[in-house]
């Protein structure tokens, strides 16, 4: 196996050497539950500005920051009392609150919405855990990919992105969801401004409200929301049957094997379709294939956030 200088292992020396990176305003990559991090210093707005630029990323596309429990969130943001019921079922985990900051807040302005409000998130991946305690600041991490591009869930991918701008690419083995995390926002009603692992029913049966889930219209108030998005570089065609000319197929359930059947489970599991979706998008495009066609994906649990996944990817 080919040795890649700017990718390490997460051990106890590592995590202390990404710890400090960050701490001193350098944009390291880290893994989470969903997907990789472009992880840096939230304090820091010449970090952050690195994640934008490192990413292509628009500036009106909001980050989530990330911190190690609910006291360092409060000392941020406020803290509805139906956040806290949903925090204490669902956090740590694949879910982020978008908050009001507080007055006085050090976060870098440029992580907030056009509305100066913060997404908000408590890790649960062990390694990002432990750096978010180490660094003992809150770390801005959009997804670990070029903007609007496939997001990542390996270190390699993470490295063909953006091959030596970054210092640090930090390894794990266990990505356990594979897409990104649930984005809530707290107004008039409570709104899924995307979907994930953390479903609305799951969330409706915590807080006893309504749920709504947002429409693909209106102003950008947290990651994920652009209409292109996931996009593997060819294009992508959505309930198929078979494959296209010069075509690849991901596969959800029993089909027949071929050089260009890529299978997102043979099991009909739909948390392991979304553990290999983003791994199946970037292979079926490095194998050479001209377009990418995608059998029917049931829309439920995090089916939904699957087809939200191909839909903008689609587009």
């Amino acid at each position: 196996m080919k040795f890649y200088s700017n990718i390490y292992p997460a051990n106890k020396k590592n995590l202390t050497k990404a710890s400090k990176l960050i701490q001193s305003g350098k944009v390291i990559a880290i893994p989470t539950e969903t997907v990789y991090g472009l992880a840096g210093n939230a304090y820091r707005t010449d970090a952050v500005k690195k994640i934008y630029t490192l990413k292509k990323r628009p500036k009106h596309n909001p980050l989530i920051v990330h911190f190690p429990n609910v006291a360092s969130i409060a000392q941020e943001a406020i803290i509805p009392d139906v956040v806290k019921r949903l925090i204490k079922k669902f956090s740590p985990g694949p879910i982020t609150y978008i908050l009001s900051l507080k007055p006085g807040s050090k976060i870098s302005k440029l992580v907030l919405n056009s509305q100066g409000q913060i997404a908000c998130r408590i890790p649960k991946h062990k390694t990002f855990l432990e750096i978010l305690k180490q660094s003992k600041v809150p770390i801005a991490a959009p997804s670990a990919n070029l903007s609007n591009k496939v997001s990542t869930t390996r270190a390699i991918d993470v490295k063909k992105e953006f091959g030596t701008k970054l210092p640090l690419i930090l390894d794990s083995k266990k990505i356990s969801i594979g897409v990104e995390s649930t984005v809530v926002s707290f107004g008039s009603t409570i709104t899924i401004e995307r979907p994930g692992a953390i479903t609305k029913e799951m969330i409706q049966a915590v807080t006893k409200q309504r749920v709504q889930e947002r429409n693909t219209n209106g102003t950008i108030v947290a990651p994920g929301q652009f209409k292109k998005h996931y996009s593997p570089g060819i294009p992508v065609f959505l309930n198929q049957k078979k494959a296209k000319p010069n075509g690849a197929i991901l596969v959800w359930g029993r089909y027949k094997n071929a050089k260009n059947v890529f299978f997102l489970s043979k099991k009909s599991s739909l948390s392991e379709a979304s553990r290999n979706l983003y791994i199946l998008l970037r292979q079926a495009k490095e194998a050479g294939y001209q377009n990418i066609s995608v059998t029917k994906i049931p829309n439920i649990g995090i089916g939904k956030a699957i087809n939200d996944r191909l839909q903008r990817a689609a587009q």
